[in-house]
């Protein structure tokens, strides 16, 4: 997607009195430059102090924080707001007029989001190792938090040791990882066993994905009601993905919530669910939830999946099942078209191949899902090797394609940013409490971007490129990254904590 100079927030400003409002209705002050504001707020105290014969008087006290955003907007409390934002010793949002920064940024004509989430971030196969690269270009797409819950660890405890050794420019976390623990036991009460030791340990859910190892329903609802006993979300990838059977996947998500009572959420549905019938999908999960139920689902900004040769995807049958042939599949970081003889080839290595664009049309499942409240957007994606991945491109530009598509095709930006911060977070609750939100004491994870100038630049060739237009990306207070270059490391590891 290309960048748009048309791109705007809001139209030309209208000035009053030296207050000026845009055509959002949005009042922005003079600009008194920072460093003299609190001179002007004193001297503007003497000076009434002395017409009214007083000698002085009590001017209101400023608060002082490590660093002040000025002239930027964002959205909270139903409406767009302008005003300083700031961010303390602490790491945390201070909000209003009266703040005092030691350093100040001047972020006019951006927008101040909370860091986005990407609650299905895709970084399993050495996550120890490969961490510095897929962390580099999640940040640089604004993402300030990225957790592994579409798959995730079987070993919390390690997973959660071996990454907090080191130092990480973003948030991290994982949920347990039901299929690798399938392949350690065939016995249900171990796998049950394990599944809990992971919990006890932090894991910040539980995730299966029965299209790649299919498992009994039964079995399903046993994993749901782990997750819903530890008050965790139950992370499902659908067992179907043809148009005869994908419906069927997602009654079978529906009845795993209805006898767990887990929160229960579909991954990317538009790819493994809603491929083909995405109306009817979406309707039956409105049914369920109108029942009561508890369930999301995501999709990714793109209209073609990729995944790797080797899985039961590209079983038996994949031509006639997607309507594709061996010329339609490309290798992703080359571009390489497939033949019956290198598919073949491939098919015996971890080589991730994409679909042509359009598979998944816009208009026939991103457009409607994205209409839905309990629709949120993940990755399913992450770049893991340096210089060209061979990795889907939504694990480099996923948000800021899903900002600057809301912008081109006129959807409110605060729904598109609500699906990236605040509804992630309340899902992943209590580990994010704090997180995805604009309010003072919030944690200051936060993107700050250009409406004109964002976009996604990775391509199937070449998916190592960063996002453009995120200019300013704060983790726990700290700047992060700065137009594309890593400033600092300040992620934590984000686990489950029990409430006290």
């Amino acid at each position: 997607m290309g960048g748009s100079g048309s791109r705007r927030l809001s139209g030309s400003a209208l000035c009053y009195g030296g207050w000026s409002t845009d055509r959002m209705g949005i009042e922005s002050p003079p600009r008194i430059p920072l460093s003299t504001r609190r001179e002007f707020l004193e001297a503007s105290g003497r000076s009434a102090a002395l017409a009214l014969g007083l000698g002085s008087i009590r001017v209101h006290a400023t608060r002082e924080v490590d660093l002040l955003l000025q002239n930027g907007r964002w959205f909270a409390g139903g409406r767009w707001q302008s005003g300083p934002v700031g961010v303390d010793h602490a790491g945390k949002l201070r909000l209003g007029a009266d703040l005092v920064g030691a350093r100040t940024l001047d972020v006019s004509g951006r927008v101040i989001s909370p860091g986005f989430i990407d609650i299905l971030a895709d970084n399993g196969s050495n996550p120890a190792e490969t961490f510095p690269v897929f962390e580099k270009y999640k940040v640089s797409d604004g993402v300030t938090t990225a957790l592994q819950m579409h798959g995730g660890t079987a070993d919390c405890a390690d997973y959660y040791r071996r990454l907090g050794a080191r130092s990480h420019a973003i948030n991290y976390g994982a949920s347990t990882f039901v299929m690798a623990i399938r392949y350690r036991t065939q016995d249900l009460a171990n796998r049950k066993r394990l599944i809990e030791r992971n919990l006890d340990e932090g894991a910040l859910g539980v995730s299966h994905s029965i299209e790649y190892q299919p498992a009994p329903f039964e079995e399903l609802v046993e994993y749901a009601r782990l997750a819903r006993k530890y008050d965790r979300p139950f992370f499902l990838h659908l067992r179907y993905s043809s148009a005869e059977q994908e419906l069927e996947g997602v009654d079978e998500a529906i009845r795993i919530a209805r006898a767990s009572g887990a929160r229960t959420h579909i991954a990317h549905l538009h790819s493994t669910g809603g491929t083909f019938r995405m109306e009817e999908a979406l309707a039956k999960i409105r049914a369920g939830i109108a029942e009561g139920l508890a369930i999301t689902t995501c999709v990714y900004p793109y209209t073609y999946w990729a995944t790797y040769l080797s899985s039961r995807r590209f079983g038996s049958g994949w031509q006639e099942r997607y309507g594709l042939t061996y010329g339609d599949l490309r290798v992703v970081g080359t571009g390489e078209r497939l033949t019956a003889a290198s598919f073949d080839h491939y098919r015996s290595t971890q080589t991730l191949v994409s679909v042509p664009e359009g598979t998944m049309p816009f208009a026939k499942t991103l457009d409607l899902a994205l209409a839905e409240d309990f629709c949120l957007i993940g990755s399913d994606g992450g770049i893991q090797r340096e210089p060209r991945a061979n990795s889907h491109p939504r694990g480099a530009g996923c948000f800021a394609t899903a900002v600057g598509y809301a912008l081109d095709r006129g959807i409110p930006m605060e729904r598109m940013l609500a699906k990236m911060t605040s509804l992630p977070a309340g899902l992943m609750r209590p580990a994010l409490n704090g997180r995805g939100v604009m309010e003072e004491g919030a944690v200051a994870d936060l993107t700050v971007f250009d409406p004109a100038e964002i976009r996604g630049r990775a391509t199937v060739e070449n998916p190592n490129q960063m996002s453009s237009g995120i200019h300013l990306v704060l983790v726990n207070g700290q700047v992060a990254c700065r137009d594309g270059n890593p400033v600092s490391r300040s992620g934590v590891g984000l686990r489950h904590q029990p409430i006290a």
